[in-house]
């Protein structure tokens, strides 16, 4: 009597897999880290989506993430190597599968907003993270919207207590640091739209960009000092990483309000291990003076994604997509937003 022969095991399909970045331990250069490859393609768990990513940005915070700096991070992305071999967060693209209690998405609906592993051809999102993609931005420029854009609208919102004006009311002066790069150019159209007369600072090369964006006043802070006493600030907006405390107080109404947006920029051993000494010390003084200095950590909210939407669809918020790469080229892609070559935002297309 023959033995049963054991079943053959079925080959992957390409239904199966897909093409995603993938990293599978941390370090500064993107192109010795990162490495496209073919791996299984998600499912969605329940509350979530497996969304066919179209397009994902790339935010300043995709090399931290990826360089596992500062160190504190670790402490929730992985000790020896990330959880998550593949990066990406902001993500648009079309719903493929529900997993079981969602509502809100079906299949073959446009959407944008927070996904796990966005660098790759599918990505799980939560239902709670995503909205439906405004009409009237393409998929790059919806990809580009999300961690940036709630970054902008809660660090002038909800920290900096910006609220649009009403009549009689008096126009609130705000100061945006980095005004041209993901964060800031969200936080001068929104600053705006808030009704507050707005000052950007950036580079000679980007004047132009945040003069476009609707800046009432642009500092080029190669030629002049934002805090030579000329003028003072309601609320200073910070994304630049790297302005010492005194220099920003100096800049600031008695009474005006300071938000740190972001981590360090600074080097040294410290901003490695935690990237917060700034915000650290302006927390421990904001109690013993009259101005208020706090900081920012950004939380993926549907109704802030939602805020978004409608600001978009009202013309109010553009985002700015400087270059759209393909999914072979993200680590050049990380590595120029880090170097600080990138005018707004960068987005894959996929």
């Amino acid at each position: 009597m023959k033995s049963a022969q054991p079943a053959p095991i079925a080959e992957p399909t390409s239904q199966d897999t897909m093409q995603a970045i993938v990293q599978r331990r941390y370090g500064t250069v993107p192109e010795e880290v990162l490495r496209l490859e073919r791996i299984a393609r998600p499912r969605p768990a329940a509350g979530e989506v497996l969304v066919k990513v179209l397009a994902a940005g790339v935010d300043r915070g995709t090399w931290h993430m990826m360089a596992g700096q500062p160190y504190l991070m670790r402490l929730a992305l992985g000790f020896r190597g990330p959880r998550n071999r593949v990066p990406g967060l902001d993500v648009a693209g079309t719903v493929v599968a529900t997993g079981p209690g969602v509502t809100r998405f079906a299949v073959g609906d446009e959407v944008f907003g927070i996904a796990r592993g966005s660098f790759a051809e599918y990505a799980v999102a939560r239902e709670a993270k995503l909205a439906r993609k405004p009409a009237a931005l393409t998929f790059a420029q919806a990809a580009a919207l999300a961690v940036s854009g709630l970054t902008a609208l809660q660090g002038l919102r909800d920290a900096g207590r910006l609220k649009p004006g009403g009549p009689g009311q008096p126009q609130r002066k705000v100061l945006v640091i980095g005004a041209s790069g993901g964060v800031g150019s969200y936080a001068v159209q929104l600053a705006k739209a808030f009704g507050a007369e707005v000052t950007g600072v950036g580079s000679t090369a980007k004047a132009d960009l945040v003069r476009a964006l609707g800046a009432d006043h642009v500092i080029d802070y190669r030629k002049q000092d934002f805090a030579d006493g000329r003028q003072r600030y309601d609320l200073i907006l910070d994304t630049g990483g790297n302005t010492p405390l005194s220099r920003l107080r100096r800049a600031l109404m008695p009474r005006g309000t300071l938000v740190i947006a972001g981590g360090e920029g600074a080097k040294g051993k410290r901003a490695q291990w935690t990237g917060m000494g700034r915000q650290f010390r302006a927390l421990a003084l904001s109690p013993l003076t009259r101005q208020r200095l706090t900081m920012l950590v950004s939380r993926h909210r549907r109704q802030d994604l939602e805020t978004l939407r409608q600001l978009t669809e009202s013309g109010q918020v553009t985002p700015v997509v400087e270059q759209t790469c393909p999914l072979t080229e993200v680590p050049q892609a990380i590595r120029r937003l880090h170097v600080g070559q990138v005018r707004g935002k960068l987005a894959i297309t996929i």
